[in-house]
């Protein structure tokens, strides 16, 4: 599906939601380590671009556009993919090639003909958007290091999934960071950040899209700064483990609706997932996606997780503290459509 595809990587009535509390370090002009690398031109920095999806393109395209000297970009080799298994390329190669960049496509980051391939690039700044981990051999190599944009305000959701986790932990801000890569996951020295409201109406599509354009801005704003050594790094604020959120890899499992839980919880979660994963559930026998949903917080006349509907405009499951409304679904073997659509073909 095109939706999955875009936001894999990863993309209603009023809720309860809370504001992500902000836990980083405070970035002060004066304070945290600079890079003192002897100064370059932005335009003259010999920059190596990693990344495979459609949110690394943007940011790939906006360093670009800034006058950047992108020598190479490094993405996921091509590999069937579809109903068809046709060798698909990754977005970031398509776009790469549409401006005569060269690209490498290593299946393996430590092999040594890779690695001296890189080396005889002799970058000055590696930089990261959405790509596979990588070997120390690798991040280490450049001078200045190795730049990542992550799509959250570190240290909070450290991991793969942060745009879905804070939607469905009900958070009212994200945001995008710039780091240093260093050997743990997401944990290097913060260089900027910026805040991303998430809004009543946004799921992970739309929060995929704002924090894309919003991590391109910030990647230009701090490659910039490194230039002209005017940036500095802060170390990541350590902070108690039991206020320290994480975003682990979405499962199967995790898009599973509970309908034991309130009717804010499970919004939280359809949103979250939308359009990619999406939410699950059964309605006779058989698996549906759920994309769009709104609550009335009521006392349900029926037990957790049974089903009602006039059979002409609403579905409706009830939850432990009200009933969720199905406002756009897809019923396995059919497509995704409106639930007014999808009423006028179903038999209760």
């Amino acid at each position: 599906m095109l939706w999955g595809s875009r936001y894999k990587y990863m993309l209603f009535t009023p809720i309860f939601r809370h504001k992500q509390p902000d836990t980083s370090a405070d970035i002060k002009p004066g304070e945290g380590i600079s890079f003192a690398f002897g100064m370059k031109k932005f335009e003259e920095l010999r920059i190596v671009f990693f990344g495979t999806p459609e949110f690394a393109v943007a940011s790939l395209k906006a360093i670009l556009e800034a006058g950047a000297n992108v020598i190479a970009v490094v993405t996921a080799p091509d590999k069937p993919a579809g109903r068809g298994k046709q060798i698909q390329q990754s977005a970031v190669k398509q776009f790469a090639e549409a401006h005569n960049l060269p690209v490498l496509q290593p299946a393996n980051m430590k092999s040594a003909e890779f690695v001296e391939a890189l080396r005889e690039l002799n970058a000055d700044l590696q930089i990261v958007v959405a790509f596979r981990m990588m070997p120390e051999v690798v991040w280490n190599m450049p001078p200045m290091g190795t730049v990542n944009v992550h799509g959250s305000l570190l240290p909070q959701y450290r991991g793969a999934a942060p745009i879905n986790r804070a939607i469905i932990n009900g958070d009212t801000v994200s945001g995008v960071t710039t780091f240093r890569l260093k050997h743990e996951i997401d944990t290097g020295g913060i260089l900027l950040r910026k805040e991303v409201p998430i809004t009543l109406e946004d799921n992970a599509g739309t929060m995929h899209d704002k924090l894309m354009e919003a991590g391109a801005a910030l990647l230009v704003e701090t490659v910039k700064g490194i230039a002209n050594d005017t940036i500095q790094e802060v170390p990541q604020a350590h902070i108690p483990a039991e206020q320290l959120r994480h975003a682990p890899k979405l499962t199967k499992e995790t898009g599973s609706i509970d309908w034991t839980k309130g009717v804010v919880s499970i919004q939280n979660l359809i949103r979250g997932l939308s359009p990619y994963p999406c939410a699950h559930t059964i309605l006779k026998d058989k698996s549906i996606k759920v994309y769009a949903s709104h609550y009335h917080s009521e006392t349900p006349s029926l037990p957790p997780g049974q089903w009602d509907t006039d059979g002409t405009s609403y579905l409706r499951y009830a939850a432990s503290d009200g009933w969720l409304y199905i406002d756009e679904l897809q019923q396995e073997g059919k497509k995704r459509m409106a639930i007014a659509e999808f009423l006028r073909g179903f038999r209760p």
